[in-house]
């Protein structure tokens, strides 16, 4: 299994280290730690969460966000958006456009 990410995705990612960095030293960094190790996590279980807005979504377990994706094959993740949870559903529904 491959996953991709796209510029869009790398962008919230760069957004939320940012967020976090202004909260507390070394915080940025350990937000993506994470986050990239959910993602990694997709390579042996994309495809099994819940279905949102036609994505599917993977809960962070330490940070409120969610990386929505899809799967493009049997063999490809295609990562869309890595978004923060604290906002209105409408406003995550129009940035997955």
């Amino acid at each position: 299994m491959r996953v991709r990410i796209l510029d869009s995705a790398l962008h919230d990612l760069d957004r939320g280290r940012m967020f976090y960095d202004r909260q507390g030293e070394g915080l940025g960094a350990y937000f993506l730690d994470s986050l990239f190790s959910e993602i990694d996590s997709l390579v042996l279980f994309a495809g099994i969460h819940r279905k949102v807005f036609a994505f599917h979504r993977l809960l962070a377990r330490r940070f409120p966000y969610a990386v929505y994706y899809r799967m493009e094959s049997v063999e490809v993740v295609v990562i869309w958006r890595v978004l923060d949870l604290r906002q209105a559903p409408e406003r995550i529904r129009r940035a997955l456009g």
